[in-house]
């Protein structure tokens, strides 16, 4: 199957800078599976879609501040993303542009925080170490790390759902950025029940596809997490003959990938799950998630689920309604 299979063409001024205020104000397309049905909605109306006994499962990883700005001692600018803390002081890091950071390379944050890059992965990636060795005060230097589509300035909050909890992702979860406390009240209201698991957005959740084949891409690993308390209400939901509803890819990749081990109390561990046209899901029903970027791996997720053809034409359908696109666009819900 060609990446280009999962193209589309997407007008610039569609592609949001800012979120939707309030959050539960964005747009909300709904599409039915079996029937090939779209209904058009605001994101708050998601209530009338879930039923008492239907359970949400919400990743409650936090992003951190994962940008910093520095200098070669040459003057030349380098951008830095934390990626994986390896130890304290210790990050991997992609930095930009590569070419200028090779081993022993020495980058100047401020008169307080410099890094030497200690070697290169094979793919693209560096080993940095701080000085001083302390990953707050590190932490405490960066900078939102918006997608480089997102031109504006963005607070850190903004670009964090409203349920964040774990440090771990460098980039937002983003259809849960859609809900609000007052929304998710309504919800336990009427009977919808919550899980959480935890799943940290790195590379591999949006590094572009870079082959001609979907199949021979390969994603990077990303670590995850679901406690016993969400595997026992989603083998009780099921049970019950209710919907396993999914917040957004992260959760799907997570859930999917247990799905696919054995049977355990809780899981925690790495996943490299890339799911792309045929896949069997076998424990997410719905699923709530936002408008993805032309051959992505997240294009392809959300198109295993619904159907190729009819998410292409949802996504022409979006662009002919002036949907607003990424990650601070608006939201699909997938029944």
């Amino acid at each position: 199957m060609k990446v280009s299979e999962f193209d589309y063409e997407l007008p610039s001024e569609l592609i949001a800078q800012e979120p939707a205020e309030p959050r539960d104000s964005s747009r909300l397309m709904v599409l039915y599976r079996e029937t090939k049905r779209i209904v058009h909605r605001i994101f708050r109306e998601i209530v009338e879609y879930l039923e008492p006994g239907d359970l949400l499962v919400l990743n409650v990883s936090r992003v951190i501040p994962a940008r910093l700005y520095a200098r070669k001692k040459t003057g030349a600018r380098i951008e830095i993303l934390l990626l994986d803390r390896l130890k304290e002081g210790v990050w991997r890091c992609l930095v930009k542009p590569g070419q200028k950071v090779k081993k022993g390379t020495e980058l100047l944050v401020d008169e307080e925080l410099s890094a030497t890059c200690l070697e290169r992965g094979e793919d693209g990636t560096r080993i940095l170490e701080f000085q001083p060795k302390n990953d707050r005060f590190i932490l405490e230097k960066g900078k939102p790390p918006l997608p480089p589509y997102i031109k504006k300035e963005v607070p850190l909050d903004r670009y964090q759902t409203v349920y964040a909890r774990e440090d771990g992702s460098v980039a937002a979860p983003t259809a849960g950025l859609h809900f609000t406390q007052e929304l998710i009240e309504r919800l336990k209201e009427k009977g919808v029940e919550f899980a959480e698991v935890v799943l940290h957005v790195g590379i591999g959740t949006f590094r572009p596809v870079k082959v001609e084949e979907v199949e021979k891409h390969r994603m990077h690993e990303e670590y995850y997490r679901v406690p016993k308390e969400t595997v026992k209400k989603i083998r009780e939901t099921k049970k019950r003959g209710k919907k396993v509803v999914a917040v957004g890819t992260t959760t799907v990749r997570t859930l999917e990938t247990i799905a696919r081990l054995p049977e355990q109390e809780e899981y925690a561990g790495k996943t490299d799950l890339f799911i792309y046209p045929p896949f069997e899901f076998r424990m997410v029903d719905a699923l709530i998630t936002n408008f993805h970027l032309p051959r992505s791996t997240l294009l392809m997720l959300v198109a295993a689920f619904a159907g190729k053809d009819f998410i292409m034409e949802a996504y022409r359908e979006a662009v002919r309604k002036r949907y607003r696109f990424f990650s601070f666009g608006d939201a699909m819900l997938i029944l």
